[in-house]
Parts: structure tokens; sequence; C-alpha cells
């Protein structure tokens, strides 16, 4: 066999979503099986490689062991927050501009600390159009003979404007033994006249179901709003709150913002390198993770990808793509085919784009 041939042969078996090579078409099949590379997935502005996740995108573009070629154009032309490449020079310095949003004014934190209750929540029947997108993020104490037990004793909800909809101190239905006032800036006075937590959980429950059933809730066409937040899944524990998974977008879970070993990024680091300010960094405002949280959802949610009849891989249409008893078929299309029929396993958020 000559070097040519095995040229062709390793190039006929190049993944081109990853770059990926393997020894036969079989194994390359069985990669695109289960990598579920997409259009959907970050991906380089230079060399068009797919990436898992933006983080593994820096890495490709800016990390330790960067590609250098891409890394050279990148550090000319190239975004450090949403990884974009301009055209030139002058289009990045115009763009990045735009792209790093300002932190919460702190005085203006300073007076939401010392909110009492506020509430604007409405049930609409969905009289809006599109689903309605809301924020938000709790602020714990601790419970228990150590205080290690997470207890819910402040909530703040957003609209897409980044205006408060609702936010309380929260009564906890025990006694708390750790007020953490150091992150919290919660006293004892602040829970003593508060919300009870079965109020709080009533509210926002009936809130975010806008005058839907429960077991009637669906990602499209319905009335209930989507719910953003970071960690959501703990936040609603506590909160004593039922919400189905289909209508939450969570950025400590979502595939695109975590980290390359599949583990979540905290908000705090998220928030400084996709959106370009700190926050945390005393006292902590539930106020100030909400806008956090929507606006990396709205940056994700604004992305411009191709559009599918069908993009996920769990679509009925879907199933068969790479079936086994498709196996000699697949092994005769070329790489670029077997990409046009792969397909995401996970719901990208600029699919919500579509309803608005």
């Amino acid at each position: 066999m000559d070097n040519r041939y095995e040229s062709s042969e390793t190039l006929r078996n190049k993944c081109v979503a990853c770059f990926k090579q393997f020894n036969k078409m079989e194994h390359l099949v069985e990669h695109m099986r289960t990598s579920y590379h997409s259009v959907h997935e970050p991906i380089c502005g230079i060399c068009k490689k797919h990436c898992r996740s933006f983080e593994s995108l820096r890495e490709h573009l800016i990390g330790p062991l960067p590609k250098q070629e891409c890394k050279n154009i990148f550090n000319i032309r190239g975004c450090k927050f949403c990884l974009a490449v301009l055209d030139s020079p002058n289009a990045r310095w115009i763009h990045q501009e735009r792209c790093q949003f300002s932190s919460i004014n702190s005085g203006l934190l300073a007076r939401f600390a010392n909110l009492g209750i506020r509430d604007n929540l409405t049930v609409d029947n969905g009289g809006t159009r599109g689903p309605q997108v809301v924020a938000l993020a709790c602020k714990m104490v601790g419970g228990g003979s150590d205080g290690s037990l997470d207890l819910c004793a402040r909530v703040c909800l957003i609209d897409e404007s980044e205006n408060i909809i609702f936010h309380t101190y929260v009564k906890p239905p025990i006694p708390v033994t750790n007020y953490r006032y150091e992150t919290t800036g919660i006293r004892p006075e602040y829970l003593r006249d508060a919300m009870p937590l079965r109020q709080v959980q009533r509210k926002i429950q009936d809130f975010l179901c806008n005058g839907e059933p429960m077991w009637k809730i669906r990602p499209k066409g319905g009335k209930a709003r989507i719910l953003v937040g970071h960690g959501l899944d703990h936040d609603l524990d506590r909160l004593q709150v039922e919400y189905p998974a289909i209508m939450m977008r969570d950025t400590a879970k979502y595939p695109p913002l975590m980290k390359t070993s599949k583990l979540s990024n905290s908000l705090k680091y998220l928030t400084q390198a996709y959106l370009g300010y700190d926050i945390q960094t005393g006292i902590q405002d539930p106020y100030e993770d909400c806008v956090a949280t929507l606006r990396l959802f709205m940056r994700m949610r604004s992305q411009v990808h191709k559009i599918e009849d069908h993009p996920l891989a769990s679509d009925p249409q879907n199933r068969n793509n790479f079936a086994s008893w498709r196996q000699n078929e697949l092994e005769r299309m070329s790489p670029e085919q077997l990409l046009e029929i792969s397909r995401s396993d996970y719901y990208c958020w600029c699919l919500d784009s579509r309803d608005m």
C-alpha cells in the first residue's frame, strides 16, 4: 500500500466536525453515532472545528496548547467574550465594546438589599405573544445542627428587561442556625416577619405555570413561562416548587457553558468570562445573579444556527439516523454526509428565539 492510498484513506476516515482521524470507516461511524455533532455546537470561526463547549473552544483558541494558526488570527480579530472572529481588528474593537456588559451599579444593589416585599406577580393566561422569560435566584442561610442545610431566605424574580417582578425575604420552616452573613447579608430581624415559605412557593408556582395545569405544560405554544437560573434544581427544591425541566434554562447544566470535564462552571466564572464583569465580590444579591443568568441565556439564545426541521437526536424522525441496521449504508457515506444527518443531544437555546 503506497503513501498516497494511506493518505486518501485517512482523509476519508476523518471526522469533518472535530477532525479526529480513524483507521477504519466503521470507527468513524461509531464516533458519529456517539458524538452528536451538530450545527448547534460551538464552532471555531477560523478552522471550523466543532467543540463540545465554549470552554473547549476557548482552549482551542487561547488555551495552554492552542492551535497556533487559529490563535494567531484570534489574537488579532477575535472577541474574548463570545469567541466570535470578526473581519478586521477595527471590527473586533467595535464588536467587543458592545459584547462586554457593565456590572450592576453598587448603589443600586445597596438599595435592593434593603428592599422589602415587591410583588408584581400576575397570571395573564398566556395573553402575550410567545413564551415569557423570567430569571430566578435565591440566597440560602443554614439550618440543622451544623448550619450546613440550605434554607431559602431570599428570592428574586426578574423579567426579560431586568425589572424586578418579585422580591422577598423568606421565613424558613425550621430554625436558622447560620445566617452566613458574610455572603448573604441577612440578619435575624430580616426574617422575623418575612413571607412564609409556603406562601412564596404558591405564588411562584402559580406565576410560572401562568394559568396552565402542570400536566398540560409543553415547550411550544403553551402559556407557561421559561425559567432561567443557575442551579435551578437546587433553588426550586429549597422553594418546594415543582416545574417541568422542559421549561427550565439552567446555565449550570447547559452543555455549551460547562467545563470540558462536563462539570458545571460557577456563575461567577461564567459572568466574568462571557459577559466581561465581576459578580459576587462581597455580600451577594439575588438580583445580580438573576441579571447574570438572564444575560447568559440571551447571549446563547441570540446565536444564529442553521435551521433544521428536526434538530434533536431524540426527535422521532432522527432515531434511525445511525441505527445499527444501517451500518453498511453509513460506511458508504462520506464524512460530510455523516455530519449532515447528525443531530444534537441537547436542546439549543437558539431554538427559543424562533418562538418569539
